[in-house]
């Protein structure tokens, strides 16, 4: 290969559910466009994330986490995981070093190791992650389990949270990638929408202040989005849940979670956009809203 032609592929970011694939994600794009909290299942849609450099462009898919579906939501996430994973160029998977190997890790292998014998992957690679949980001693046991279930090129213990490794993850995908063109301008860091990044910003925290059952039932839709002629970006939302019990745990008393909600959440949206924001919320009840194909048409999770 010549020293200046120019490389490009996709690298999808598979795991279970909160095994760190959105932080990995954010400290190598060093924006935080997925979002991240300690709860499972944060991540609903794939999300690319576009990194270039001056020969490369990596185009990282983060993708829903790996587990048993329960609900309609469920079931696209997982079908959005596979699907990333088999049209990508590169697979990382990643594992969580102090929970070692568990049943949904398995299952993701399985599937990983069938599609070995009908697709020509560049690199794949097993990342050994939160090792800044545990002991280096502790560490070498997983790996030793990881290659006892599949196969790779690479097993990496890495820390998605410190950065641990990750400059040696990068180095890896970028020599492994395939020549090709650049698909997306050089500036460009994502395929969503300015809309889409800010309703999953809202999400972001109610997930991170809400510390009860509600999590999993929040969807957001932005209503409005128009910037007026002093620059400033008017944002409407509406917060759904599933059941009114939820509702007040989110409105809190007084409003005061709303609020919170509110506050930090349109600090993270100025951050994002570079602008003064003014942000309205509104809250609403939808009942068994992960369970009905129309409603998660409506919010984008199927596909028509």
């Amino acid at each position: 290969m010549k020293k200046d032609e120019f490389k490009s592929g996709y690298a999808a970011v598979l795991g279970r559910p909160n095994v760190g694939k959105s932080t990995l994600v954010n400290y190598l794009l060093k924006e935080n466009i997925s979002i991240v909290s300690d709860k499972p299942q944060t991540t609903r849609d794939s999300i690319i994330a576009i990194l270039s450099g001056e020969d490369y462009q990596v185009i990282l898919v983060d993708t829903p986490g790996i587990h048993a579906p329960r609900t309609k939501l469920g079931e696209y996430m997982v079908s959005s995981a596979f699907e990333s994973g088999k049209d990508a160029d590169e697979r990382i998977v990643i594992v969580d070093a102090p929970a070692g190997i568990t049943a949904e890790d398995r299952s993701l292998f399985s599937m990983l190791k069938k599609e070995n014998s009908t697709a020509a992957y560049t690199w794949t690679a097993v990342l050994i992650n939160k090792i800044d949980m545990v002991s280096k001693q502790d560490i070498l046991p997983v790996i030793d389990a990881c290659r006892r279930e599949i196969e790779c090129d690479d097993y990496i213990p890495v820390s998605a949270l410190t950065g641990e490794n990750l400059d040696l993850v990068l180095r890896r995908i970028v020599e492994r990638l395939p020549p090709g063109p650049a698909y997306y301008p050089p500036e460009q860091l994502t395929d969503k929408s300015e809309r889409f990044i800010v309703g999953e910003l809202i999400r972001e925290q109610a997930l991170l202040l809400c510390r009860q059952e509600v999590p999993h039932a929040v969807a957001v839709e932005v209503d409005t989005f128009k910037e007026d002629a002093g620059r400033k970006v008017l944002i409407q939302a509406t917060i759904f849940l599933e059941r009114q019990t939820q509702k007040g745990i989110i409105i809190g008393h007084n409003g005061r979670m709303l609020k919170q909600i509110g506050i930090c959440a349109r600090k993270k949206i100025e951050e994002f956009l570079q602008k003064s924001v003014y942000l309205q919320l509104w809250v609403k009840v939808q009942e068994n809203w992960r369970k009905d194909d129309i409603f998660l048409r409506r919010l984008g999770y199927k596909k028509t």
